[in-house]
């Protein structure tokens, strides 16, 4: 049981990392076009409170709690670290990369940076509809 719960975790951070990547995407395209959803109050600042944490995480050199979770629930099922479900190695090669620790704040940083100026030229409504 244990083991199926880190994957759901894991499956749960895949899901973060999504969102955070693929919003951005939707609000460059959606300025474009015009969707008018993709300025909505509540979608805005969930995506940037969304990479702020993952910002501070990094800069705090905080490891991020989903994966301090499922490296825990993987040591209750008796699982190794490395050893995991076949769904998880796949979700993992997606996430994890061995790079310095100072590249992966660098790129969350320009990132989230990215995110403010879409506040810029594209700022949420400021009435919602």
């Amino acid at each position: 049981m244990y083991a199926i719960l880190a994957d759901v975790t894991l499956i749960t951070h895949v899901l973060f990392v999504l969102v955070v990547v693929l919003g951005l995407i939707l609000i460059v395209i959606g300025a474009v076009r015009k969707w008018r959803w993709v300025r909505s109050p509540l979608f805005r600042y969930t995506h940037l409170t969304m990479i702020l944490v993952v910002v501070s995480e990094s800069w705090l050199g905080i490891t991020c709690p989903l994966t301090t979770l499922e490296n825990y629930l993987r040591g209750l099922a008796g699982l190794p670290q490395y050893e995991i479900s076949f769904i998880g190695a796949w979700l993992q090669k997606l996430l994890f990369y061995p790079f310095a620790e100072w590249v992966f704040t660098l790129i969350y940083s320009l990132f989230a940076a990215l995110v403010i100026l879409t506040f810029f030229f594209y700022p949420p409504r400021k009435q919602p509809d």
